[in-house]
């Protein structure tokens, strides 16, 4: 035993415990589990329990054993921890401090805008957990009507991006607002600015710091392969970006990693380095039978990008194929999903690719679909959206979508 290390003023620090070791600290959800090794010399007697507190001493709790979750943190907070053993004799002196531990929300993911199974343009934004399963929830509404917004997920953890879509379902409604929400909580979302050309069924993706928006067709219903970004942490209108290579990437999808954007439409794939600017370059092929596929679900992981669903040869198609985003070359058979259907929407977290919604032969879905996008398979049943009816044509949000890992 280290003499004279432990205890406090009028307890006997001869006969407390050395202090715990190798401390170490796991973030949650407003709060961190914190394990460590007991000490091999109790003192004068066993320990009856530790005591976890963070640097500020503002947050603490006790155990009998390793590890102790510690709760009533802020999420996004960096916070240290230090252990004490305690026995009869007292509290040994503070462990070495753990590392820098943040504790973070569980990710999540939203399906926004479209049209419910009574034609009705959508403004409503729903989510749900995407490390759970479960039924959609409501969580708000968006700055307008946004019929086919932009497909793909783009925002930072903190702020997640809208943009794009039709307030009627037609060319001459075609919108150029950027909205934004904090998808760790609920409420209405917030007007970011504008992109420079009014756009419906474009596709957009992002790092954590730069979001980019691209392709879809105008108010006149020409097609557009005009790329704009913004920066997420700030407000503000969009600026050019460069040109996609193919002209038919409207009703297409995106997805990406932290530095590769991937735009994916009418079988043609193309990528840009979301860090700078110009424009894409040719990525590969993705054909569905061999016939291109448009009004699909996009979705990945920092390495891996998924296409669902969609048009390709027939209305309601079920195949998911995948790509590596690093290198270039054409889409592979994935497995499929769990119903057929086009217009429907995808988002990713945690390793998890979701599909939503779209238009099935038994008419509006609202089914959502999950896979593990590590591996190879079948879709599995996640939930139901919030609209029992269904919902198709619509956007999505995610905090831990593939360009954020």
């Amino acid at each position: 035993m280290a003499k004279g290390r432990g205890g406090f003023i009028g307890q006997d620090g001869l006969n407390a415990p050395d202090s715990p070791t190798g401390v170490s600290g796991t973030a949650g959800d407003t709060q961190a589990t914190v394990s460590f090794t007991a000490p091999t010399d109790v003192g004068g007697s066993a320990i009856t329990g530790y005591r976890v507190q963070d640097g500020t001493n503002a947050h603490g709790a006790s155990g009998s054993y390793s590890p102790i979750t510690v709760t009533g943190l802020s999420n996004g907070t960096s916070y240290t921890f230090n252990v004490w053993a305690i026995n009869t004799f007292g509290y040994s002196a503070p462990s070495d401090a753990s590392g820098s531990v943040s504790p973070v929300a569980p990710p999540r993911v939203a399906m926004v805008g479209g049209r419910d199974a009574s034609s009705n343009i959508e403004n409503s934004i729903q989510y749900f957990v995407i490390t759970t399963t479960g039924n959609a929830s409501d969580f708000g509404d968006l700055t307008g009507l946004a019929y086919a917004p932009s497909s793909g997920s783009a925002g930072s953890i903190t702020r997640s991006l809208r943009s794009a879509g039709s307030t009627n379902a037609v060319d001459a409604g075609v919108t150029n607002v950027i909205d934004y929400v904090d998808l760790a909580t609920t409420g209405n979302a917030t007007d970011f600015g504008d992109l420079s050309t009014s756009r419906q069924s474009s596709q957009q993706c992002s790092s954590g710091t730069r979001a980019v928006i691209g392709y879809g067709t105008n108010s006149s219903g020409s097609n557009t392969t005009a790329l704009e970004y913004v920066t997420i942490s700030s407000t503000g209108n969009a600026t050019s970006f460069g040109t996609g290579v193919a002209a038919g990437h409207a009703n297409g999808a995106a997805c990406g990693s932290s530095t590769r954007g991937i735009f994916s439409g009418q079988g043609v794939i193309d990528y840009i380095t979301i860090a700078s600017t110009g424009n894409s370059t040719d990525f590969g092929d993705d054909l569905v039978g061999g016939f291109e596929r448009a009004w699909f679900g996009g979705a990945s992981s920092g390495t891996r990008g998924l296409f669902a669903g969609g048009y390709a040869g027939s209305d309601y198609q079920n195949e998911i194929t995948y790509i590596t985003i690093a290198s270039t070359g054409n889409a592979t058979d994935f497995g499929d999903l769990t119903v057929g259907r086009n217009s429907l929407s995808g988002a990713s977290g945690n390793d998890r690719a979701v599909f939503m919604g779209g238009y099935a032969s038994s008419g509006y879905s609202n089914v959502i679909d999950y896979v593990t996008i590590t591996s190879t398979g079948n879709a599995t049943d996640f939930g139901d959206l919030d609209n029992t009816l269904g919902q198709w044509r619509s956007g999505q949000m995610a905090t831990a979508h593939g360009g954020l890992q």
